[in-house]
């Protein structure tokens, strides 16, 4: 429960305390009501449900008694020493506690004393609470770091300034961060009702009733903090009865006159060295990315009243010309400085048009963050240390001995000053890292980006790929490994599975806490992304075999126990849910992904019972729970066009109607737009709108694909010989070949991907 919290929570004095909070039961009805009503245990607090929900990763620490070290974050009254107080009751570890504003070096060499014997004597850990962490300075918690690192103290530390500036850096890395929230409307009032309601500790002895309005005036004023909260509440009940307290059983009655003077409207703060500072920058340049006109001038506005130096903000904005903008709109950087030299020139009070203009500038125009590439250039530079290619290496001074810039072709020489050849290192043959954007400027230059890099890819990868490539669809099974080859290859590029599985989770985008459940998870791919973009909450990943389990368990052997999904295998597409809630240990699921799980399974009835049942049953009473999906999309009309220029019109207009009879029929796997909704609609749910992701590759095939889709034990092929004949389907065979053999073609892959709820 993020219920109010009380200043230390360890006493007025330095002192180490064995028992969190000395004396933390209060005798009935003394002291103060944010104090008397503090939870004792994990079912009580209310709250903060993205790290302590049902399935959260702290919750799960917390009642596993695993916990690491960890340092709370977020702003007064949100539950920071609650929580520190529930951990003490739960845990078996010793639990000590001190004030970083009363206590000083001499008070963590006591504590580490006292927690060394503990180990050595008891072979018992020692957890160390540590409020208000961020007043320490840098010696005194450098002296607390080597004790952390090596395991003598699991650290709690609790800060309402921002952990990863007021609090030492190499402390944070050694412990998980976790932020709490200003609690919403509907916490607060129930913390109120409860200590409303609280015979023991609240006012459940009298007969407490409110004037209309009343109760959410106090909780509105509030603003997130519960102990705000329970400080006015106790202020207007105990002063809306003359004397107090009255008899057992008497009617306490708080009007709004009462409230409205029991509770005091914030005035807005901005520090420019702490949080405010920085939230409110944080704000300013979100709503310039986001292309929100108003919003930017409102947070440009908010920073300059209180001071904020423009300079600064000039600052910011030229980074956001270059990361938010960037080549969308290339002339951002020249703009913004113009608009910054010329307040350097004029200054304040008129030098806010300028201000106002970059800002107003940056929020309109288009935006691309494709520059982020370079990092991805970095990474791989980081990683290699590849040798430049003779052909591009200078040939001034060792052309004649040892071949350098033998092969290089001038751009020059060539009508479009451009030919296709290899410029990266061998080893990174065909890496790509510049996706470019489809605004601004960027528009304008994509297609011959992608153009020039399609002829590059096909100059360099001609005869290179294995020649275990994807069979068509409706192809003896016996081809099955070729896809899945195929698919492990396309999963290292961005236009392949790895490009759907960035897909569906940009278009799903789950919280950092979510609970994410994966369907059809034998791969891996798309709940190892879960398990990395949901850190603070869970993945649970269903695979459909046995052989698939063992495989995943075996590649998240690298990832803490903590963060490890669940899995599990399940061969009834029926069972899926109740098989995700068994090994989860929850049903409170965020997020389903259901990627190729209508087809996998080869039973679709049995498919959408799943579905429907993993609606209905994962989620908690009256929670929103999302379920993606994701289908591939048959693509009439390749095989035909592939051999097109080898094959007489004649013929070739057969083959394309016996190629769209196949298809037509849906005797081949794969959804449509249309018959995914239908499927979706099917399971009860309510289906979004269908996003197409669709990657093109080149592909390298050869006889053995042509023999197989054109094999009379293929579906594809049997169809095929149906409508041409013995004859016709030779023909075709023969033009294959003699495509294949011409170099690698153009093979698409078309996902319909759709969000239900």
């Amino acid at each position: 429960m993020a219920m109010p919290l009380g200043a230390d929570g360890s006493g007025n004095n330095s002192k180490v305390s064995d028992d969190l909070f000395a004396g933390a039961a209060p005798k009935e009805n003394t002291g103060p009501l944010a104090d008397r009503m503090r939870p004792r245990k994990l079912d009580e607090f209310i709250g903060q449900d993205h790290i302590v929900g049902p399935g959260r990763l702290l919750r799960r620490a917390i009642q596993r008694d695993r916990l690491s070290s960890i340092i709370l974050s977020g702003p007064p009254g949100t539950g920071k020493t609650t929580l520190a107080r529930v951990i003490a009751n739960t845990t078996s570890s010793r639990f000590i506690s001190i004030n970083a504003v009363l206590s000083g070096v001499q008070a963590i060499r006591d504590s580490v004393d006292s927690a060394k014997r503990e180990r050595d004597l008891y072979d018992r850990r020692t957890i160390l609470f540590v409020d208000e962490v961020h007043r320490w300075n840098k010696a005194q918690q450098d002296a607390l770091l080597p004790f952390v690192e090596n395991g003598t103290i699991i650290l709690i530390g609790a800060t309402t300034e921002n952990p990863f500036f007021e609090v030492n850096k190499a402390l944070v890395s050694r412990s998980r961060v976790f932020q709490l929230h200003p609690l919403g409307d509907d916490d607060l009032l129930a913390a109120a009702r409860a200590a409303v309601a609280d015979e023991e500790r609240g006012y459940g002895r009298w007969i407490v009733d409110f004037e209309n309005g009343s109760l959410e005036h106090l909780v509105k004023v509030a603003t997130g903090d519960a102990r705000s909260l329970l400080n006015a509440l106790e202020l207007a009940v105990e002063t809306s009865v003359d004397p107090w307290p009255p008899a057992a059983g008497a009617r306490v009655f708080v009007t709004m006159d009462a409230a409205e003077e029991s509770i005091q409207k914030r005035a807005v703060l901005y520090d420019q060295d702490g949080d405010y500072h920085y939230d409110a920058v944080s704000a300013f340049i979100k709503s310039v990315r986001g292309s929100d006109p108003d919003a930017a001038l409102y947070w440009l506005a908010r920073m300059v009243y209180a001071g904020e130096d423009p300079r600064f903000i000039f600052r910011r904005l030229l980074i956001s010309a270059a990361e938010d903008v960037g080549m969308a709109d290339p002339a951002a950087i020249g703009i913004v400085e113009s608009c910054a030299a010329a307040y350097e020139r004029i200054g304040l009070p008129e030098g806010q048009f300028h201000l106002a203009e970059a800002t107003l500038y940056l929020a309109t125009t288009p935006k691309s963050n494709s520059g982020l590439a370079y990092f991805d250039a970095l990474a791989a530079v980081e990683a290699e240390r590849a040798e430049v290619p003779d052909h591009l290496k200078d040939a001034n001074r060792d052309a004649e001995g040892l071949g350098h810039g033998a092969g290089y072709l001038y751009p020059h020489a060539f009508r479009t000053h451009w030919t296709a050849q290899q410029y990266l290192p061998e080893t990174l043959k065909g890496a790509l890292f510049y996706q470019p954007g489809m605004l601004g400027y960027e528009a304008r230059v994509r297609d011959e980006v992608l153009r020039r890099r399609d002829a590059q890819l096909a100059a360099w990868l001609s005869g290179e790929l294995d020649a275990r490539m994807p069979v068509s669809p409706g192809a003896p099974t016996s081809h099955a490994s070729a896809a899945s080859w195929t698919d492990r290859a396309e999963a290292g590029t961005a236009n392949g599975l790895a490009g759907l599985r960035d897909a569906i989770y940009k278009l799903a985008f789950p919280p950092r806490h979510a609970n994410v459940l994966v369907l059809a998870a034998d791969d891996g791919l798309l709940l190892r992304e879960a398990v990395r973009i949901c850190p603070e909450g869970s993945a649970c990943g269903i695979c459909r075999s046995e052989n698939s389990l063992q495989r995943l368990a075996y590649s998240f052997t690298d990832v803490e126990d903590l963060c490890k999904p669940t899995v599990t295998a399940c061969g009834n597409a029926e069972s899926v849910s109740e098989a995700a809630a068994a090994v989860a240990g929850h049903r409170n699921f965020d997020l389903v992904v259901a990627a190729g799980f209508l087809s996998v399974y080869g039973d679709e009835a049995a498919s959408i019972a799943g579905i429907r049942a993993c609606a209905q049953g994962l989620t908690r009473e009256g929670a929103p729970i999302k379920i993606v999906f994701a289908e591939r999309s048959p693509q009439p009309g390749i095989v035909p066009g592939i051999a097109a220029p080898f094959l007489d019109e004649t013929t070739l207009e057969a083959f394309r109607k016996a190629d769209s009879l196949f298809f037509t029929e849906e005797r081949t796997p794969g959804y449509s737009a249309a018959s995914l909704l239908r499927a979706i609609a099917a399971s009860g749910l309510e289906p979004g709108a269908v996003t197409v992701y669709r990657s093109e590759a080149r592909r390298s095939l050869g006889d053995k694909e042509a023999e197989a889709w054109l094999s009379i034990d293929s579906p594809y092929g049997a169809g095929v010989n149906t409508a041409l004949g013995t004859t016709g389907t030779s023909e075709i065979l023969v033009a294959l070949k003699k495509a294949f053999s011409a170099g690698p073609v153009d093979w698409p892959s078309v996902w319909n991907i759709a969000i239900a709820s």
